[in-house]
């Protein structure tokens, strides 16, 4: 007979903690272990499904093993402890129909990246970088060393990891993302999850300045905003539409790039739409230079 769980507790520490209800950790874990990808998954079904596993009190691990499990009880928030190696720090047990236990801890370490405790680097996966980039000076270093721009610079370390292509593929997919973000974030209102009943902002602000002019989709709705002019205020107005349109995505679970943190979501999004806007870069070669 197959071993089967019999309960699965979740402990946050540190950070993931004290920003845990804030942040929607508590919502992310659940659906993970249900076996979502955040890349994937149906942004628009995250209540419905925490609805469901609330009221039925049961979790589908990966989406195939049905378990006994209440979130407010199997999810703990240790505001109070932190672990050593890292701030943001989650821990797994599991109690298996046999008796045993199973514990197994990871840290989100940034960048998207997450270590599992004990788990070293492997080292079949290091490369060796032709142009090892550590701060800025490095950068102006290979730069005036080779007469590369920044771009061709960071493209030919890419290229170490993947082909070109792959990489360009992956970073007008980044961008995709980034432009449905800005277009949904500055159509939506109503007020943001989360109990503070904070309305929603962006989309006023983006009929303020849209003035009527019509559109249809994000490309009719860039010729739109490009009709409004070029000054200063109007341009700076924008911007800060967008990036308000991104992070009040980010504070609803709506589908958001990391760029470079969930924090600070909203900046390169916004920036690379006015790029794309108002300096009419709105080609993939210019795109992907920017990012």
């Amino acid at each position: 007979m197959p071993i089967k769980f019999c309960r699965l507790e979740i402990l946050l520490y540190g950070s993931l903690a004290k920003t845990g209800n804030g942040h929607g950790t508590d919502i992310a874990v659940q659906l993970g272990l249900n076996g979502e990808d955040p890349v994937t998954c149906d942004i628009n079904t995250i209540e419905a499904r925490i609805n469901d596993i609330q009221a039925m009190k049961k979790l589908i691990l990966n989406g195939k093993y049905e378990i006994d499990f209440e979130p407010g009880e199997d999810i703990e928030f240790l505001v109070t402890e932190t672990l050593p190696f890292h701030s943001n720090a989650l821990t797994f047990l599991a109690v298996l129909d046999n008796g045993d236990h199973i514990a197994e801890t990871y840290y989100s370490i940034g960048g998207g990246f997450v270590r599992k405790e004990g788990e070293e680097a492997d080292a079949d996966n290091e490369v060796t970088l032709p142009f090892p980039i550590n701060d800025a000076d490095d950068l102006q270093h290979w730069c005036m060393k080779t007469g590369m721009t920044i771009s061709e610079g960071v493209m030919e370390n890419e290229n170490t990891w993947r082909s070109e292509s792959e990489t360009r593929d992956g970073l007008l997919k980044i961008w995709e993302t980034m432009k449905q973000c800005i277009f949904k974030g500055c159509h939506t209102e109503g007020i943001l999850p989360g109990g503070l009943n904070i309305k929603r902002r962006a989309a006023v602000l983006n009929k303020k300045l849209i003035q009527g002019r019509p559109y249809s989709d994000f490309d009719s709705w860039i010729m739109a905003i490009r009709e409004g002019g070029h000054e200063f205020k109007y341009i700076l107005d924008w911007v800060s539409c967008f990036a308000l349109a991104v992070n009040e995505q980010n504070a609803s679970f709506g589908r958001v790039v990391t760029a470079p943190t969930n924090g600070a979501a909203g900046v390169v999004p916004a920036v690379l739409a006015y790029f794309v806007i108002f300096c009419e870069g709105n080609d993939d070669d210019k795109i992907l230079q920017f990012l």
